[in-house]
Parts: C-alpha cells; structure tokens; sequence
C-alpha cells in the first residue's frame, strides 16, 4: 500500500477565525473580564471543521443554525465521554451492569452520522475545493483499492492547552511581556502574525513546549508487549498492555532541572525538546501532532499580539486540575486590545 500523501492546510488563514471568535473580546478599549475556555473550544472547532469540511459553525451568527447547535452537543458530549476513565475499562464484568459503553456507542453512531453527511454534502459538489475531504474524495477514485470508504473519526483538541498556556502565562507576567516583546520586534505592529512568522518566533516555541511538557493534552493510548521484556527492572509478558506516564515523565527530576516550575527558557537549550512524548515518538506518535503545534503557536501568538493579559485579581490564578485535564475551575482574565487590532479592523 502507497503512502497517504501528505495534507497541508494553511494555518495562516486561522486568523480568518481568530478574528470572528473573538471579535467580542479584542476589541475590548478599557479592560474587562472574559471568560476563555468557550471561547478557546469555539475557535478549535471552527478551525478544525473548516479544514475538514470548509465550512463555518461560528461567529457572525453562524452559531445559531440547527448544524451548529448539533455540533456544539456532539463535541460537548464526546469530551465528557473521553475525558474521564470508567471502571468498565479494567473490569469488563461491570460493561452488563453499567450504560456507560451503550452511551459511548450511541454517540459513536452519531458523530459518524455527522461527519458522513459532510462528506455526502461535499460528494455532491461540483466544484472541488482544499479541504480534507476533497482530498480524500480525491484519493478515493484514483486509488479505489486503498480508499474505500472516508470517515472522518476525530478532531486535533488543544483548547485545554490554550487555556493552560494563558493562564500559566498570568501567573507569570514577565514571561508575557518577554513573548510580547519578541512578537513586537519580529512582526512590527502593523500586520498581524501568520503561520511563517511563528518559525522566527523561538521564544512562544518555548512557551509551547513547556505547556505541553507540565500540561500533556491527552494520555497515550495503551500498547501491547510484543514480546518478554524488563523495563525499569518490571517484568513485562508478550501481549501485556503497557500505558507510558507522560505527566509523570515529563516531572522527573532526573530528567527535567526544576520539574514542578513553568520555565520555558529551559528549552532554549539544543535538543532539550527531544525530551518531549507529548505525542508519542517514532512511527507511533500521533499524526495530528504537528497540525496541534501550529494552530497552538499561531491561536497563542495572536492572542499575545492582540490583546493585553492580566490576572482578575492581585492572587495567582489556581493552578488545580480536573481529572478531565483541564484546570479545575474555567479560566476569567482581564483583557483590552492592544492598537493594532483597531488598525487593522479600520484598514
């Protein structure tokens, strides 16, 4: 079978949401309070359904169509579902008992319904565009034997991430001024960022991967030993299932200098990144990780270039998680924009 070839969606044009989704907070002229974790989720399903389907489920009203509203409950409903292990996973007696696995199957049924209507919807297109599922659509009529049916199965999350990353960085002013500055000096302030400016941006890649280091955006999925082997002294048979700790590994002290502190220059060393299985590593890591990064330093640079941060309060905000993996109480921050958005919104 013939590699899948590789689909690249340009993530400049994500400030062709950005903008919409939070037009309400932006342009905000004196500080107010705003409340960021749906207002991150809007705008990464926004963006994520734009580059599979080419179509917008939020902002100037489109929010209030019957597509919308389904959308927001089937997202609602499949993290609810994910976030949170269930006892059925490791005692398989108690899938009779209990309507977890009968609920997980019946939304199944219904996220599929979904996205199979937006590949129906865009099969009966006569103009083709750069979506996902062109090309997909595409790849399934020149190579019928290896494309036989399209699905589309899950979306790239990194809202949770987001929302660690703003509110990390209104614990620590210093460092959004330093992320500031570098986004001043290197994009000026009379155009707002795009995807190419994030790769002179090696600072916010620093923030990035600090975040992701304290605060991994999903557990890795469980493997089988494929053969007997000793890992850190635990005798592992073939076939059993083996889940790697990220959060753990990526706070030990033998590995990390200052594990429990939010640092990013400590990725300002060479290779120190390669640390990082954030996504997993080798021919198993997870496919969506680059995607992720780019939409996570793009969404992030622009709301740092956007809109000045500050805390609700004179207290660090609470650092405390949810087993979900998210902060334990939704993040509120004070905002304003800064003027560039006003020049470029007058433009």
């Amino acid at each position: 079978m013939a590699p899948v070839p590789s689909y690249t969606y340009p993530c400049g044009n994500l400030n062709i949401f950005f903008i919409p989704t939070f037009v309400s907070v932006i342009i905000i002229q004196k500080f107010a309070k705003v409340e960021l974790r749906s207002l991150f989720g809007n705008f990464q399903i926004n963006n994520i359904l734009r580059m599979i389907a080419g179509k917008r489920f939020y902002g100037d009203g489109a929010e209030q169509d019957d597509d919308s509203k389904r959308v927001r409950q089937l997202v609602d409903e499949a993290v609810s579902s994910a976030g949170v292990g269930h006892a059925s996973d490791y005692l398989p007696l108690l899938r009779w008992v209990t309507s977890y696995e009968r609920r997980v199957k019946k939304l199944a049924v219904r996220v599929d319904e979904f996205l199979q209507g937006l590949v129906e919807e865009k099969r009966s297109q006569k103009e083709k565009g750069n979506t996902m599922i062109d090309h997909l659509l595409s790849l399934q009529k020149t190579q019928p034997d290896n494309y036989t049916d399209v699905t589309v199965k899950g979306l790239i999350v990194v809202p949770r991430t987001l929302e660690w990353a703003m509110l990390n960085l209104l614990n620590h002013p210093e460092v959004l001024k330093k992320a500031k500055i570098e986004i001043d000096t290197k994009i000026g302030l009379d155009r707002l960022m795009d995807e190419p400016d994030a790769l002179n941006l090696p600072y916010l890649q620093c923030i990035v991967s600090e975040i992701f280091r304290l605060y991994p955006a999903a557990p890795l999925p469980p493997r089988k030993a494929t053969d007997d082997c000793i890992v850190g002294g635990y005798n592992f048979q073939r076939g059993t299932t083996v889940m790697a700790n990220v959060w753990a590994i990526h706070r030990d002290p033998d590995i990390w200098e200052e594990p429990e502190k939010f640092k990013p220059e400590r990725f300002e060393k060479k290779g120190e990144d390669k640390k990082l299985i954030t996504f997993g590593m080798g021919r198993r890591a997870c496919p969506g990780s680059g995607l992720a990064q780019r939409v996570l330093r793009l969404a992030l640079g622009s709301m740092i270039q956007c809109s000045e941060w500050e805390r609700v309060g004179e207290e660090y905000v609470d650092t405390t998680e949810a087993t979900t993996m998210l902060p334990a109480t939704p993040l509120l921050a004070m905002c304003r924009a800064r003027p560039i958005v006003h020049k470029i919104l007058n433009a």
